[in-house]
């Protein structure tokens, strides 16, 4: 609790310190569209595998793309509250920090099995002796980076809400940025138990990066809403409605692929109330980020 609370200082200190009149100077319509991808994988991967949605992008709207991964998801925000990026695929819970700094829009989130919506998972190492919520005490438990929702904000909330298990007060918690490695850590014993995106779990066992016979599955969490699209308020309406209209009738398999999902759905800042909800479960002040 102590390092989210860090984390949240610093990203605010951060963004005040420059003046906010930066975003409002970026180009309404600008002849090469920056977006940014989530950073929860290895950014080479994720630029490579998402250049099906850059030749989509750039044939739909007529635009040069930019595929761009940054460093951490403190930094995404950053860029999107400066107008660095103008699109940008954020995870629920750094979409919530970003709106509270920026003058953005959610606009799309994916749909898999019908429904916009997704689960975290908790997993342990085999050999841990872990064998509920409540084993984890004493424990180190990983996450990805502070700001992901589905590999920390979402798990640390299971774990209150489940068995009013806190972290720092009754396991170390470790942040090793990104979901892929939560798994890694956990599968190699250097970590006892991690939490992350169910959706990646099953990507990483898939491209057999662990041995999934080194992990077990502790639980899974309610659903919730699916990560975001969002972009920049100040680009021009038609080019707003263009991003809009690409995304939610987007029925290219090779796009959809690297997704794993059916397709996007529309969405809007109230469907992440319930992350807001979250922080609040947690003591955090998103207003005051």
């Amino acid at each position: 609790m102590k390092l989210f609370k860090q984390l949240l200082l610093a990203t605010s200190l951060l963004v005040t310190a420059v003046a906010p009149s930066m975003a409002a100077d970026a180009d309404p319509d600008p002849d090469t569209l920056k977006v940014a991808l989530l950073p929860d994988e290895n950014a080479s991967e994720l630029i490579k595998r998402n250049q099906p949605l850059k030749d989509y992008l750039e044939t739909t709207l007529n635009k040069k793309v930019e595929l761009i991964v940054t460093t951490d998801y403190s930094s995404m925000i950053e860029a999107m509250r400066f107008g660095r990026i103008d699109l940008a695929y954020f995870g629920p819970l750094s979409y919530v920090m970003a709106k509270s700094k920026s003058d953005i829009e959610p606009f799309a989130a994916m749909v898999i099995d019908g429904v916009p919506t997704y689960r975290s998972i908790i997993i342990a190492n085999a050999d841990s002796g872990i064998e509920s919520y409540a084993d984890i005490k004493g424990k180190k438990m990983a996450y990805g980076d502070r700001a992901s929702t589905s590999s920390h904000l979402i798990p640390k909330t299971v774990l209150i809400e489940q068995g009013g298990i806190e972290a720092d007060t009754d396991y170390e918690q470790h942040f090793v940025g990104t979901h892929d490695a939560v798994a890694v850590n956990v599968a190699n014993g250097n970590a006892d138990a991690g939490g992350l995106s169910e959706v990646i779990f099953n990507f990483v066992v898939e491209r057999k990066l662990i041995d999934p016979a080194r992990v077990k599955v502790l639980g899974h969490s309610k659903p919730y809403p699916q990560y975001p699209w969002a972009m920049r308020s100040n680009l021009n309406d038609d080019l707003k409605a263009n991003i809009r209209d690409a995304f939610v009738s987007l029925d290219d398999e090779e796009v959809l692929k690297n997704f794993k999902a059916e397709g996007f759905a529309p969405i809007t800042d109230a469907d992440y109330d319930v992350i807001r909800d979250m922080g609040k479960l947690l003591n955090l002040d998103f207003s005051t980020m």
